[in-house]
């Protein structure tokens, strides 16, 4: 188990954040978690550090937003996810992980800028749809094994759909829900949940519940044009952090 006051001086308020993330925000925040926990120790720890403390979140968010999911959604993107995570289990030893930054990063702030600079007029909001649901399914589904880092191309795919609030927040819970779990079998294979890890994160667990009351507090007080433009300023700012470390600059 980790003992070093500096790790937790930083995961503590690193996963407090992607908890509110991820109760009320659809998980923008979250990406920052890796990155930051990162600093104190190797990516690969932190990973498996981070795995059941994230379960743990998505039970609680499961049970919160159980009314609220998208099941036309969820039928493509969890199945295209797993697709992701093998590739992802297959190849996890051999990815760079600076390019894997560096594309998910200009995958957000591309879509992002695309939304508040792009062709003018009313938007119509997009409906659920097999191509994009399998491509960026599956696109999150590797980013979420490798990094953590499932939510831009997640946010891609449903922030255009304009859905409620609550119904994109839940549809987005459950995705992460089903696929942390099932990515506990690969971590474990590839020997990322080690009992020093398991020791920690179990240390960290009382910050799940936490983070996710805080998340559906500002979910329920935070009105549907605020929220959207809250979701596109996370996505486009978690897309800028992972270019400048995929180019090697650290911003904090």
């Amino acid at each position: 188990m980790i003992t070093d006051p500096v790790f937790y001086l930083v995961a503590i308020p690193a996963l407090l954040i992607t908890g509110a993330s991820k109760g009320g925000l659809g998980g923008g925040l979250g990406i920052l978690a890796v990155p930051l926990i990162a600093l104190t120790v190797s990516t690969n720890q932190t990973t498996g550090i981070l795995l059941p403390v994230l379960c743990l979140m998505d039970t609680l968010g499961f049970w919160i937003y159980r009314k609220s999911w998208d099941f036309k959604n969820l039928r493509m993107l969890v199945p295209s996810a797993f697709i992701g995570m093998a590739a992802g289990t297959l190849g996890f030893h051999y990815f760079n992980e600076q390019a894997i930054r560096l594309a998910i990063g200009a995958i957000a702030v591309t879509f992002a800028l695309h939304h508040w600079i792009g062709p003018g007029g009313a938007r119509v909001p997009h409906q659920p749809g097999n191509p994009r649901g399998i491509l960026w399914g599956a696109i999150s589904g590797f980013t979420s094994f490798v990094a953590h880092a499932g939510t831009p191309p997640l946010q891609v795919y449903l922030l255009p759909q304009q859905m409620d609030q609550a119904r994109y927040v839940g549809t987005a819970v459950a995705y992460f829900a089903v696929i942390n779990y099932v990515k506990l079998v690969p971590y474990w294979w590839l020997g990322l949940l080690t009992p020093g890890n398991l020791a920690t994160s179990l240390v960290l667990s009382p910050l799940a519940p936490l983070g996710i009351a805080l998340g559906v507090y500002l979910n329920r007080r935070l009105n549907p044009v605020v929220f959207y433009r809250v979701c596109y300023l996370l996505i486009f700012s978690s897309g800028a952090k992972l270019l400048l470390e995929g180019v090697g600059m650290r911003i904090f």
